[in-house]
């Protein structure tokens, strides 16, 4: 077993997992979370970073022992077991990418129709959202290889444009806007933080190419947290340049394409114009990219008896029943509900996922060589970073609490009927090694 076909490096990796973050989070959120944190945004984006940095640890341990086209769903089930928990959970994994492939479709749709007059952008924000999600799940059902070859030519423009925003804004930023006393109070401010985590979700990504990092020991380790350490630096400074160079009235009135809306001040027309290009650009290879692992996603939950047998089913080596049934859900999310919604859903999906990792690496970290104190941490950080969400929200908006939780309770309850209702064996991707 050598380590011929391993051909993912250090620098690929780290892209995978940058360009899974950067996937259109950013473009989408920014405007809500100057709206919940005001001037303390950069603060925000920081400490929403930092859960994600603990996180990562547990990540590279998981997956430096149990390498898996499967990743998360791998992990969860070597911890607990293939039992109603892991299945719940495995769901609400497959249900939280639909709400992040919905963030990605609405941010297209936003920026998209920001070309327009005001009084049509709603019509052509649906026009956008609908055309984009119909035409990738196309793509993904001809060749995905389509638009794969592009995905890090997109990366690396976008990219490219964020450090142009970044290096140009940054000279006219009025620092006045970003003082302690323009921030909101910190609970709102660490609130604001956690409904905006969703854009850091992508970095456990790396996690599914695993068996073929080179190197994987010493590479996993340093690829997660060079990633998430280069995310959080890059968020920080997208925030403080948007915060410091339009007033916070206009960022909130250009909510759903602030980022575009922040770059006019400094970078007229052209600005506005090619931040809207490039946020288009980035969502939809955004989608193009979570389809493609969503589908998947799914058809490994199936294959291990989790989810219907037909979903496992291949037609053109491709999972089609699970790419047409994520993509008519991501319809439903994207089109019907608004911005804060569909925030509150993705990242109340991922924190209790990324707790249950954590938790995953505390319970197996003589086996995957960890500090115990590490994952704790983490689990504490994401459970925090939970409670805070729901206080935010319940403190603003507590109807919308019932749509997390009839998220959460739609994947245990999905899991706990398909169960009930068939007798499919439960059959792990990867067995267990004997030789404690």
């Amino acid at each position: 077993m050598g380590n011929t076909k391993k051909s993912i490096g250090y620098w690929s990796a780290v892209s995978i997992g940058v360009g899974g973050m950067v996937g259109g989070g950013i473009f989408a959120v920014l405007g809500l979370a100057v709206q919940l944190a005001h001037g303390g945004t950069p603060i925000a984006f920081a400490l929403a970073g930092i859960v994600a940095l603990a996180t990562s640890y547990s990540y590279a341990k998981l997956s430096v022992k149990y390498p898996s086209q499967g990743g998360t769903v791998e992990f969860l089930n070597q911890a607990f077991g293939t039992g109603l928990f892991t299945g719940g959970l495995n769901i609400l994994l497959w249900l939280s990418y639909i709400v992040m492939l919905s963030l990605y479709a609405y941010a297209f749709g936003s920026y998209g129709a920001s070309f327009f007059p005001k009084a049509e952008q709603l019509l052509w924000k649906h026009i956008f959202i609908t055309a984009i999600v119909v035409l990738l799940t196309g793509l993904n059902l001809l060749s995905a290889k389509v638009v794969g070859k592009a995905e890090e030519w997109i990366v690396g423009f976008k990219i490219a444009i964020l450090l142009f925003f970044i290096g140009i804004g940054f000279w006219s930023v009025n620092f006045h806007r970003l003082e302690p006393s323009t921030w909101t109070n910190p609970l709102q401010l660490i609130g604001g933080g956690m409904i905006i985590f969703l854009a850091y979700e992508g970095f456990e990504l790396i996690a599914n190419t695993a068996g073929d990092i080179k190197d994987p020991e010493k590479t996993l380790p340093r690829a997660y947290y060079s990633a998430v350490g280069f995310v959080i630096v890059l968020y920080i400074l997208i925030s403080l340049v948007t915060v410091g160079n339009l007033p916070l009235n206009q960022i909130v009135a250009a909510r759903d394409y602030a980022l575009a809306a922040s770059a006019r001040p400094f970078l007229g027309s052209f600005g506005f114009i090619l931040i809207a290009i490039a946020a288009m650009l980035s969502t939809g290879s955004a989608i193009n990219a979570t389809l493609y692992g969503a589908s998947r996603v799914n058809y490994i939950i199936a294959k291990e008896g989790e989810l219907p047998e037909i979903l496992e089913e291949k037609i053109w080596n491709r999972p089609v029943e699970g790419l047409l049934i994520t993509s008519v859900l991501t319809l439903l999310v994207a089109n019907f509900f608004d911005l804060s919604n569909i925030a509150m859903m993705g990242s109340g999906g991922f924190l209790l996922i990324f707790a249950a990792v954590n938790v995953a690496n505390f319970h197996l970290y003589k086996k995957t060589a960890s500090k115990r104190w590490i994952s704790a941490l983490g689990v504490i950080f994401c459970l925090g970073a939970l409670g805070a969400l729901i206080w935010q929200i319940a403190r603003t908006s507590p109807e919308q609490l019932w749509v997390l939780v009839i998220m959460v309770g739609s994947a245990f309850a999905m899991e706990a009927i398909y169960r009930g209702f068939t007798g499919r064996k439960i059959r792990p991707i990867i067995k267990e090694e004997s030789n404690e």
